[in-house]
């Protein structure tokens, strides 16, 4: 009986434990951290979307996505963003990298491809284009490119809006983000603002 008794008791105190634990840690801490969030960072806390001068949202400033058209072409007026391997090309599901070796013949093969047709579009040598408009990132997803590459498409740009280069160079440079906290990563300019951006001018 008193067996009985004690293991009730004890069941009990570990119901009652799991209970109140799941208020305060599941449900108080949440709510906490979320309202911490919503405060403090709430442009972050949101996903960091962005707007277009008419005020819709076309996106995330920390997500990329590709500026091409129905058949995969790229739109001359737009920059074009680094290679991506989630999915079919920048799908948020599906965030990854091709896992391919720097040996692997297919990854070599896709990057002589991109090379030469990144080239042709820029009117420059193959030697011109940088790593990072050639290759994806780890996850597939990265916003960003680097200062060399968005410099490489300003003449093509620039040309497509009516635009004279230094306009547009200006408005590359305005949008350059240098190392967080001054030595972590690379300087880089991210695609979506720096596209939104010129929209904006245009209108």
């Amino acid at each position: 009986m008193s067996t009985t008794r004690s293991t009730v008791r004890t069941t009990g105190v570990a119901v009652r434990a799991m209970l109140v634990l799941t208020l305060v840690l599941g449900v108080g801490y949440t709510m906490l951290v979320t309202g911490i969030g919503q405060l403090a960072l709430p442009w972050q806390a949101n996903g960091s979307l962005v707007q277009n001068a008419s005020g819709d949202t076309v996106g995330s400033a920390l997500i990329g996505q590709s500026f091409t058209d129905a058949s995969g072409a790229a739109l001359p007026q737009y920059f074009q963003s680094r290679p991506s391997a989630a999915g079919d090309g920048y799908d948020g599901g599906a965030s990854s990298g091709s896992n391919l070796g720097p040996e692997n013949p297919d990854l070599a093969s896709a990057i002589a491809e991109r090379k030469a047709a990144i080239a042709e579009l820029e009117g420059v040598d193959p030697s011109q284009v940088p790593a990072d408009a050639v290759t994806a990132s780890g996850s597939g997803l990265d916003p960003h490119i680097s200062p060399a590459y968005a410099l490489l498409q300003v003449p093509r740009v620039a040309a497509a809006r009516g635009l004279s280069e230094s306009e547009v160079r200006a408005v590359v440079e305005s949008h350059l983000q240098q190392r967080d906290l001054g030595y972590l990563g690379e300087p880089r300019v991210n695609v979506v603002e720096l596209n939104l951006a010129l929209d904006a001018l245009r209108s």
